[in-house]
């Protein structure tokens, strides 16, 4: 039995897994502290399992180009610490297998593709919305690179500053998409956590705008067959329906397929693997890694 080791690398904890596939699975989380003893906690854990390849995914900025020096590599990351550390080489070293390596988000969609909300489709959008905000894109059955990778938490979205004088959080951009609509933007504006919102709060109808704002711009640009939404805030459930509602009205019938017309309730949806999207993907960037492809 041919087993594969997984690393959600996040700025909080990192969770790792061995096993065959999603009704295999062998967990553990270690804090997130230095690269030093994180790793060794992670490292020592893989070790208990005869590992054929090992797959992370992790929080960024990463390098993801195989040809780069620094392939492998989270390069310009505001956690201290963590600057210019060689994850992927670590772990590789370490272990003595093969290590395919992604953004977390990245790993997100892929777990959701071969596992939950996108199985059978090649074209996938994943963005989760919590600390910060991500995406992850699939299409024509292949995860989006490009220049670095996709950042779009940091795409810049209509902002109302009558309806909302709020000037974001991002330290970079202020008002793009995670400086208005990510957790801490919620908190920082309504002086609440926002898991201590009421689902009446005024707060998840002006979250429900942004993230449609950002998905139906998302939404054209990549035409992805399913977008899925997870994150701790997406944890709201009552935000769906809201989503769901102004992104039809965004699009005011331009997209004309049955997908988006008649079955929306289908077409933004939640992560059907849970919080497991990320580790899973992880196990599959293994597969991927074990059989050199990407």
């Amino acid at each position: 039995m041919k087993l594969f080791g997984g690393i959600e690398a996040g700025g909080t904890k990192f969770v790792c897994a061995f096993g065959t596939g999603a009704n295999d699975l062998t967990l553990a989380r270690f804090p997130t502290t230095t690269p030093d003893e994180t790793l060794a906690a992670v490292i020592g854990f893989l070790k208990q399992a005869n590992l054929e390849a090992v797959g992370i995914g992790s929080f960024g900025p990463v390098d993801l180009h195989s040809d780069s020096p620094t392939f492998g590599y989270i390069t310009s990351t505001p956690k201290p610490g963590w600057t210019n550390c060689d994850l992927a080489g670590r772990v590789r070293s370490a272990l003595g297998v093969p290590v395919g390596f992604e953004t977390d988000v990245n790993a997100a969609a892929l777990g959701e593709a071969r596992w939950g909300a996108g199985v059978g489709l090649s074209d996938l959008l994943y963005l989760t919305v919590g600390t910060g905000i991500g995406g992850g894109a699939i299409a024509g059955g292949r995860l989006v690179h490009g220049l670095v990778h996709p950042e779009m938490g940091h795409i810049r979205i209509p902002h109302d500053l009558a309806r909302d004088p709020f000037p974001g959080v991002c330290p970079f951009h202020g008002d793009c998409l995670e400086g208005l609509a990510s957790g801490p933007a919620i908190h920082k504006r309504w002086k609440t956590q926002p898991e201590e919102l009421p689902p009446g709060h005024p707060a998840w109808a002006l979250e429900a705008h942004y993230l449609a704002e950002a998905v139906a711009n998302l939404a054209l640009t990549l035409s992805p067959q399913r977008i899925v939404l997870g994150g701790g805030v997406m944890r709201q459930i009552q935000m769906f329906p809201m989503i769901r509602e102004e992104f039809m009205r965004l699009l005011h019938g331009y997209v004309r397929h049955p997908a988006v017309e008649e079955r929306i309730d289908g077409y933004i949806v939640g992560p059907k693997l849970g919080d497991r999207s990320g580790i899973l993907g992880a196990l599959a960037l293994a597969e991927q890694a074990a059989h050199g492809t990407r």
